[in-house]
């Protein structure tokens, strides 16, 4: 979610009304309005984030990360954002580990490496998910990431709910995924998430470099179907040596 989002969520689970929020932190009810729906350029100041934590029953220092996050210049952020990814899997081997072993000498080890494996309290911001091109939905069309690295883009969406720091999101264009994906949404694809046969997902072919969006089949003699969801397109047969990346999709954010 976003900073504003956090904030309104919140607000409403106290079931405290934007004028109450008002008249405890003194800031306008308009502009305090235009940073729950997320209308304001820049994240509020902190004398305001900090009034807006003590009104709304936030942890001290709870929304100025939030906001310090949302200041970071996207690339920044986006490495920050990977490196805090890989430290939540170690945790969660970690807790895994301590379910299967000694307990004890896991627990002395945490305590002189001064790692936390309880992250469940922290509010967080959604990850930024880098928008790398859009997507033909129809057949294989031509692709070059727009020269990007991995991870780096000119727009990004916020997507709370996924921990794969190298996920991307793509535009879709075309009819041939309908009725479950329409021309202009976004989808967000997980490289580290496992393909089975008959997922919605994200293909790169070599010799030439194309990409498309598809269901995909796993068939015998290492072929693959490229199955459109839309009955008036014809599936395509591929052979499996061509295609060089197979990405599941994760989210769609519909266009409304």
């Amino acid at each position: 979610m976003s900073l504003g989002q956090i904030i309104r969520k919140r607000r409403h689970e106290l079931n405290i009304t934007l004028d109450e929020v008002s008249g405890k932190t003194g800031f306008s009810k308009p502009y305090l309005s235009t940073i729950e729906t997320g209308k304001v350029k820049n994240p509020p100041g902190d004398k305001l984030l900090r009034k807006l934590e003590d009104a709304l029953q936030f942890p001290a220092g709870t929304l100025r990360h939030i906001a310090n996050l949302d200041r970071m210049p996207a690339d920044v952020r986006q490495k920050f954002e990977s490196y805090e990814a890989e430290n939540q899997r170690w945790r969660k081997l970690v807790q895994d580990l301590k379910g299967k072993n000694d307990s004890g000498k896991i627990d002395k080890l945490l305590a002189e490496s001064n790692l936390k494996t309880d992250d469940n309290a922290a509010i967080k911001p959604g990850r930024l998910i880098p928008v790398i091109n859009r997507v033909a939905a129809g057949y294989p069309v031509d692709f070059d990431d727009l020269e990007y690295p991995a991870g780096f883009a000119d727009d990004y969406v916020r997507c709370p709910d996924i921990d794969d720091a190298h996920a991307f999101a793509v535009r879709v264009i075309g009819d041939s995924m309908e009725p479950k994906f329409f021309e202009g949404d976004i989808v967000i694809f997980s490289p580290g998430a496992e393909v089975r046969s008959g997922d919605d997902c994200f293909v790169r072919f070599s010799l030439p470099h194309e990409t498309t969006f598809k269901r995909v089949f796993f068939e015998a003699d290492n072929k693959v179907r490229l199955q459109p969801r839309n009955e008036n397109y014809a599936p395509l047969i591929m052979e499996g040596a061509r295609i060089n990346g197979i990405y599941r999709a994760a989210i769609k954010y519909e266009r409304l």
